[in-house]
């Protein structure tokens, strides 16, 4: 920093959003990747000043982590649904042919 300018402070706290993309990995990895590279970028680019591009990237980061926790729980979801439709189904097959 240089005698005479003073620092540019960023407008207000930029989250990384790293939580909500570890989180997201464990659920849909192949969309966390991408929120979790956005997310590092965060803070090394507040370092250097540029917060138009630590913004971006945490919106990224977000946008990311958001689609992968969607499709993640979908998934979960339909798993359960068809594991509780299959055993319904060996129930009331099992039993009818019992006979």
């Amino acid at each position: 920093m240089q005698p005479g300018y003073p620092q540019q402070q960023p407008p207000q706290q930029i989250d990384n959003n790293m939580t909500m993309s570890i989180v997201a990995i464990f659920l849909f990895w192949p969309l966390a990747i991408p929120a979790i590279i956005n997310a590092s970028k965060v803070n090394p680019l507040i370092q250097q000043g540029d917060y138009a591009g630590a913004q971006a990237a945490a919106a990224e980061s977000k946008k990311w982590s958001k689609w992968a926790l969607i499709v993640g729980l979908v998934w979960i979801g339909i798993i359960v649904v068809c594991c509780l439709f299959g055993g319904l189904a060996g129930l009331v097959g099992g039993s009818s042919g019992t006979n």
